[in-house]
This record gives C-alpha cells, sequence and structure tokens, in this order.
C-alpha cells in the first residue's frame, strides 16, 4: 500500500497559510498586488473544474497571471500533477510534450488558447469561490508533483518527474539550513514555470505568508530583477549568477541592505562577481545552491563566508549534501575517487527523481546501484576537500582531450579573466579545425578590441601549450538561453559562422 503524505506536508501547509493569511498579500504580478484570500478563491473555483476529470496529469500553460499560480496549488490541493507548457515556445515543441504524455486537459488563462486538440480549462473565465476546502486526503508521497521537460541529447526534451515526495524532503532540508521566512518577506520569483528554479521561488514563501513578486516571461530578466529589488525592497532573492554578470556595470547604484537571503543557482558562481554583490546587500546572508532538476531545485549548500571562500578555477564551492541528500564522487567505472581527487558528483536520498517519463533507457543511463542505494550520475565535475565541501569544476561534457590531455575549460576561462581584472566575462569552447582536430577558441565579452596578443601571452604564463585557445573572438554581449544562463551552444555556433 502506497505511502501517504504527512499531514504536516507542504500541500497540507500551504491549506493552513491561505487560511491564516487571508488579508495579506500573496503575489505581485506586473505591479498588481494579490492577497492570499484573492488567490484562494482562484484556486477553489479551478478545483471545482478538477473534480470532474478523470485523469491525474494536466498540462499548464505557464502564463505569469494569478490563475496560472493559483491552478499550480489547485492541482496540488487534488494530489494532481502538473505539466507547463512554455507560452512563448514553439508549438511543435509543446505538442511533442502533450503526445509524451498522454495530456488531455490544458488548464489555459490565455484569451485565447492555442492547444485545439485537447479539452482546454480556461481557467480567466471561472467564476471565483470562498470555499476553501482541505487538500485530498490520499495523496502518495510517490504521487507526481510535475513533469518538467529538458533539453535531450536526441533533439527531444525529456520529462523529470518530481513527486509529492520530493517535494516535501526539498521542504525539509531547505529548513534544515536555517532559513526562516516571515510574513513580512518580500521574494523575487524570476522564472519561467518550465524551470524548476521557479518553484524554488514560490514555494517557500507560500509556506509562511511571505509575498512572491515575479517577473513575466519574455521580459529581460535582469533589468526585472533589478526593478523590484529596487522598487519593492525585496528581501529574498534566488537568482542565476548570470543576473549578477548583468548587474556589473550598476551595481554602484544598487542599495538593498534590507536583503536578508540571497541565493545562487542554475550554473557556476564566479568568486569575484559574489564580492562586488556584496557591496549591494551588505546585510544578506550569500549563499550557492546547487542541484540538477532530477533531484529536485537543489540539493547541496554553501553559505559563503566573508574571508577565505572556498574555489576552484574562480568558481565557488557548491558547499555539502543537505539533509537526507547522499554524495559521492565517483570515476568512470563507478568507484569512488579519493578526497581531492576529480570525478562525476552522484546524488541519491529521498530528493531524487523517480526517472524520466516513460523513458527507461535514459533512466537507466542516468542511474546506478551501489548496495541497493539509486545513484544519479549528474555528469558535473567535482572533488571533495577534507572536510566534505564539494568543489565544482564544469560540467562533464565541457572537458575536452587534446594531444592526450584532458582540459577543463573552466580554468582557462578563470585565467583569461585575471587578465581583465575579473571584470569580463570569458567562455573557451571546443572547435574543430578543418583537419577535424579539437581545438580551445575563447570568446571575450567586449564590444571592443580584445587585445588578443597582450590575453595570449598572459594564458602562456599561467597555463601549457596545449591549453593556449587557437583564436580569440569578441562578442558584445553574451546570449543567454530561457533559463538566463550564459548560451555555451550558441556562442560557439558564432564563433563558428
Amino acid at each position: 500500500m502506497e505511502e501517504i503524505v504527512d499531514n504536516n506536508g507542504f500541500v497540507s501547509r500551504i491549506h493552513e497559510s491561505l487560511l491564516r493569511n487571508k488579508a495579506r498579500y500573496a503575489l505581485c504580478i506586473e505591479d498588481k498586488m494579490y492577497t492570499y484570500e484573492e488567490i484562494s478563491q482562484r484556486i477553489a473555483a479551478i478545483r471545482v473544474q478538477l473534480a470532474f476529470l478523470n485523469c491525474k496529469t494536466i498540462g499548464l500553460v505557464g502564463n505569469d497571471d494569478l490563475d496560472t499560480y493559483a491552478s499550480i496549488l489547485a492541482l496540488w490541493m487534488e494530489g494532481m500533477c502538473y505539466v507547463p507548457l512554455h507560452p512563448d515556445q514553439p508549438l511543435a515543441r509543446c505538442l511533442d510534450i502533450i503526445s509524451q504524455v498522454g495530456i488531455t486537459t490544458v488548464l489555459d488563462s490565455s484569451k485565447d488558447t492555442r492547444y485545439k486538440d485537447v479539452d482546454v480549462i480556461a481557467t480567466s473565465e471561472l467564476s471565483g469561490s470562498n470555499h476553501i476546502a482541505a487538500p485530498n486526503e490520499n495523496i502518495g508521497k510517490d504521487d507526481l508533483a510535475y513533469i518538467l521537460f529538458t533539453s535531450g541529447s536526441t533533439g527531444r526534451p525529456k520529462g523529470v518527474s518530481i513527486t509529492f515526495g520530493n517535494l516535501d524532503a526539498f521542504v525539509e532540508a531547505f529548513e534544515t539550513l536555517g532559513f526562516r521566512l516571515n510574513e513580512d518577506d518580500r521574494c523575487l520569483q524570476m522564472f519561467d514555470l518550465t524551470f524548476d528554479l521557479s518553484v524554488g521561488s514560490f514555494l517557500p514563501p507560500l509556506l509562511y505568508g511571505a509575498c512572491t513578486y515575479t517577473v513575466k516571461p519574455g521580459r529581460v530578466k535582469w533589468q526585472e530583477a533589478f526593478r523590484l529589488i529596487d522598487d519593492y525592497k525585496l528581501t529574498s532573492a534566488l537568482m542565476v549568477p548570470s543576473v549578477i554578470h548583468c548587474l556589473r556595470p550598476y551595481l554602484d547604484e544598487i542599495e538593498a541592505p534590507q536583503m536578508r537571503y540571497s541565493l545562487f543557482a542554475g550554473e557556476a558562481l564566479e568568486a569575484n562577481d559574489v564580492e562586488q554583490w556584496k557591496r549591494s546587500v551588505p546585510n544578506a546572508e550569500i549563499w550557492n545552491v546547487y542541484g540538477p532538476t532530477e533531484d529536485t531545485i537543489y540539493c547541496t549548500a554553501y553559505r559563503v563566508p566573508d574571508k577565505d571562500v572556498k574555489t576552484s578555477n574562480c568558481i565557488i564551492s557548491i558547499g555539502k549534501e543537505m539533509k537526507n541528500v547522499g554524495t559521492l564522487i565517483v570515476n568512470e567505472e563507478h568507484h569512488e575517487v579519493a578526497v581531492g581527487e576529480k570525478g562525476e558528483l552522484c546524488l541519491s536520498g529521498p530528493q531524487l527523481t523517480p526517472g524520466y517519463w516513460n523513458n527507461k533507457e535514459k533512466t537507466d543511463e542516468a542511474i546506478f546501484y551501489i548496495d541497493g542505494t539509486r545513484w544519479y550520475l549528474t555528469g558535473d565535475i567535482c572533488s571533495m576537500t577534507e572536510d566534505g565541501d564539494i568543489l565544482y569544476y564544469g560540467r562533464k561534457d565541457s572537458q575536452v582531450k587534446i594531444q592526450g590531455y584532458r582540459i577543463e575549460l573552466s580554468e582557462i576561462e578563470c585565467v583569461a579573466r585575471h587578465f581583465y581584472n575579473d571584470k569580463v566575462a570569458t567562455v573557451a569552447v571546443p572547435i574543430k579545425d578543418s583537419q577535424d582536430n579539437t581545438t580551445i577558441a575563447l570568446a571575450v565579452e567586449k564590444s571592443e578590441e580584445a587585445h588578443t596578443d597582450a590575453l595570449l601571452k598572459h594564458l602562456r604564463y599561467y597555463l601549457p601549450a596545449y591549453m593556449i585557445p587557437s583564436e580569440v573572438v569578441t562578442i558584445p554581449q553574451f546570449p543567454q538561453n530561457v533559463n538566463n544562463k550564459i548560451d555555451r551552444k550558441k556562442i560557439k555556433l558564432l564563433i563558428q559562422q
């Protein structure tokens, strides 16, 4: 018999928060404030419609509005699963996701839906209700809470399944770190709902009666983050490190002494960026948190100290595993490596996904067992310090072999940034020459000349010959992907044009 979610699980806690905080603001969307009572009314209206469905996995158009957030909470209270469909991504991609999951119903708050071949519930047209019913009592820990589709190596997106039990484990781990939000906190939510860091941004504030300030899909994320932090005096923010990179020319203008928690996730966090950011948020705890979608939002954490910051190739440590998370660093034979030795980081524990949706082959590629324990291969190259902190070097696929030597691209980038006094971003990418040999190209984010000769002289002083880039190119502004990370694939394409 399936284990039922604890009465104190996150769904019950959301319900209690809705009842307790009726008059407080829950959401700020496009500068309009909505109370907990208002979102409760929308949840109730949507739950009435969900009661007529005989399926548990529902498509959700990821708009930035009250009804979309209410839809997520309504689905969770019914023990149902949402599959977000990005409103601005190609329809063909979204239809492929619908096909893969077998979705027959889509919740859509848009004025005009683009989904014609499935049943659509137009949530914005539903009449509100004041009846705030208790959550479904039969939500199982193994029941799915959401499925997020990430890019797949075959060109077709693959779905990461996350359960209610996974989310309960994340909430417990989050609170064990010592984060203490309250009703007066104002929290940033800058991520599209197709990205799991969105859940890490809106779920904790809801549990504590805090207010969440959102960024609309399609907006320039770093500009909106800056505006919201400044206009609304936000006290907590989870951001990708690229935001600081984009904000660096304006950091002298940013004063946020009210910020209590400043978290970074999603890509490597550079030490020099943090040093600059500290001046803008002098009273904040700054954390570098790490985790793939497969291990529920984030699963390791490092509180950045005032001095003696642990780094590798200018990248801040991702810290220690959170509560109930297991970490292991292994070699290519899946054997644990020694302390200080590089290998692939693996994860285990109750935050770990049950697998990719309807894709046993991909699940089996990513999961292996040691003495009955499931371990997930992250693809991230790391090492362990003597006191248990994890140093991050980059993706496994960012390692290349040249002349038989294994090269970490992050090391080249770090040395190049030092040439520019850590004020200019750099990206190293492997490319093929006319003889199909692998070489390194270095992209420098500058609108003017890169001082290539002096840069190469600097690189030769610190790096062996086989690590020296074969070419240096300037790009005025690095492209970013939909998750606001520096888009290395696009940079590579720009270089090869």
